[in-house]
């Protein structure tokens, strides 16, 4: 694939992310403001979008198989983790940005876990095992069991947990 396509199938794949999670932000509005028939268009579009950024990763070769995926996705972390997240919380300590700094800073801390649940589902693979998932509604910390009274990186509550089949 030629280097301008590579790189405008990168640029429509975020920007129809970026429309996916703005029309689900939009949808929570809406039905905060009891509007469910708006919510309902809002979260239609999201699904839109979804099959759109699906598309492009699916072009630009980005989706492989399982084994693949999860090398890549603990690869992703990791440089998240080291490498992008550092720079992010310097910038906004930098301009004095509370918000984007805890924002940033939390995200950091979740991305160690992230990484570890891949290398475990890596290693683990071949293996007869079968977790259940727990997402900290505040933070995104994950954990592969029951949730535990308090978020480890934001202290949220149990009730802050949601299990992802």
């Amino acid at each position: 694939m030629g280097e301008k396509t590579t790189s405008n199938l990168k640029k429509a794949f975020q920007g129809e992310s970026e429309a996916y999670f703005r029309n689900l932000a939009y949808a929570k509005v809406a039905e905060k403001e009891e509007l469910p028939q708006i919510a309902s268009l809002f979260r239609a579009m999201a699904e839109a979008e979804a099959v759109h950024s699906l598309k492009m990763l699916k072009l630009r070769g980005i989706v492989k198989n399982t084994e693949a995926n999860l090398e890549r996705a603990f690869s992703t972390e990791t440089y998240a983790l080291d490498q992008a997240y550092p720079d992010l919380i310097r910038e906004a300590e930098e301009e004095g940005e509370k918000a984007a700094l805890m924002a940033f800073s939390q995200a950091r801390d979740v991305e160690e876990f992230h990484a570890a649940l891949y290398q475990k589902a890596i290693s683990d693979m071949m293996a007869d095992r079968e977790s259940k998932y727990h997402v900290c509604a505040v933070c995104g910390y994950i954990t592969d069991g029951e949730p535990p009274d308090r978020c480890p990186v934001c202290q949220a509550p149990k009730e802050k947990f949601k299990f992802v089949e």
